[in-house]
């Protein structure tokens, strides 16, 4: 006689719900047609233009990791897009033999015919949730995307690596020693400076979650290497990007624009304006904040930051939906 087989385990009850829900998504939001969002496009190259649009100059290996394609895939799409005029390449300023890529004109139009489509639809939905829920509905999904990120194709010993959202046990340390010894090495900035850093980001910490308010660390073996923080006042309409930095370990990553990425989705779901303080010879991080839209407004002699510079005051205005 064979042995019989054991029955199956009893599934726990959340995880068959959320595999329920995850179904109904990719189905209700059309993941399982050929295209998707009112385009002739696969769903993976719909994908492909918002992330382009989102974070210009990316790399097609890091845009690939972003969307989970393999190196063949990511090609494949890409030779696609630029035949069809959505797309361009340019030789990569940060490294020669790469390229970055770039929407044309006609791919700056499919996107936002995109984004009408996709805010239309989760408009429709959000209308039949009650305010005091919606909320709610956004930061659960926040973290269950979070943690799929995390363990997707992650070996337990590094699943806690990569750029999670919120405040985490001894990131306000870490932020806090990246800006001194940034700003010391280079800019002479000492003890006023870091002691400004780590209680202006702790202060901002004990605000989280709050509305309008959004903290992205990269964090790798428990140490966090990178941040952006996002703190917005509702009632003026107007949110103020602080804390960017990354290690130098990182620079040339794409984590830096991932981080801006991101950031920039929250601001123009929530704010008409996002402005940043910066000073005149971060000419890197200029370059980033200039291709993400931000444009430079004021200028003046001063020493908010322990040291005599040029500071300066950038400022993006929400993108306004444009007709195709």
């Amino acid at each position: 006689m064979e042995p019989m087989a054991a029955p199956p385990l009893p599934a726990d009850p959340i995880i068959q719900e959320l595999r329920e829900f995850s179904r109904k998504l990719v189905r209700e939001l059309g993941f399982m047609r050929a295209t998707l969002a009112d385009t002739d496009l696969a769903p993976s190259a719909v994908h492909a233009v918002l992330e382009i649009g989102a974070a210009p100059g990316i790399h097609a290996k890091d845009l690939g990791h972003l969307l989970k394609l393999d190196k063949s895939n990511t090609s494949r799409q890409l030779a696609r897009l630029e035949a069809d005029g959505l797309i361009r390449r340019q030789a990569a300023e940060d490294d020669g033999r790469s390229a970055a890529l770039h929407l044309t004109p006609a791919g700056q139009a499919l996107r936002r015919k995109i984004d009408r489509f996709a805010t239309a639809q989760v408009s429709d939905a959000l209308r039949r949730i009650v305010p005091a829920d919606q909320q709610a509905l956004v930061r659960a999904l926040a973290q269950y995307a979070d943690a799929l990120a995390q363990s997707a194709g992650t070996p337990a010993s590094s699943a806690s690596s990569g750029i999670h959202e919120g405040y985490r046990p001894g990131c306000i340390g870490d932020v806090a020693s990246l800006h001194a010894r940034f700003y010391s090495e280079h800019w002479g900035f000492g003890v006023f400076f870091e002691k400004k850093v780590a209680t202006e980001l702790a202060a901002f910490a004990q605000a989280l979650p709050g509305d309008g308010k959004a903290l992205w660390l990269h964090v790798e073996d428990g140490r966090t290497l990178a941040s952006l923080a996002i703190d917005g006042n509702p009632a003026s309409g107007i949110a103020h990007l602080r804390w960017f930095i990354v290690d130098d370990a990182l620079r040339g990553t794409g984590v830096g624009r991932e981080l801006m990425s991101r950031a920039m989705r929250f601001v123009d779901d929530r704010f008409q304006e996002t402005c940043l303080w910066t000073f005149k010879g971060l000419d890197a991080a200029r370059h980033l904040y200039e291709s993400f839209g931000f444009r430079l407004v004021q200028e003046s002699e001063g020493e908010q930051w322990g040291a005599k510079v040029t500071e300066q005051r950038f400022s993006r205005l929400r993108p306004s939906p444009h007709p195709d």
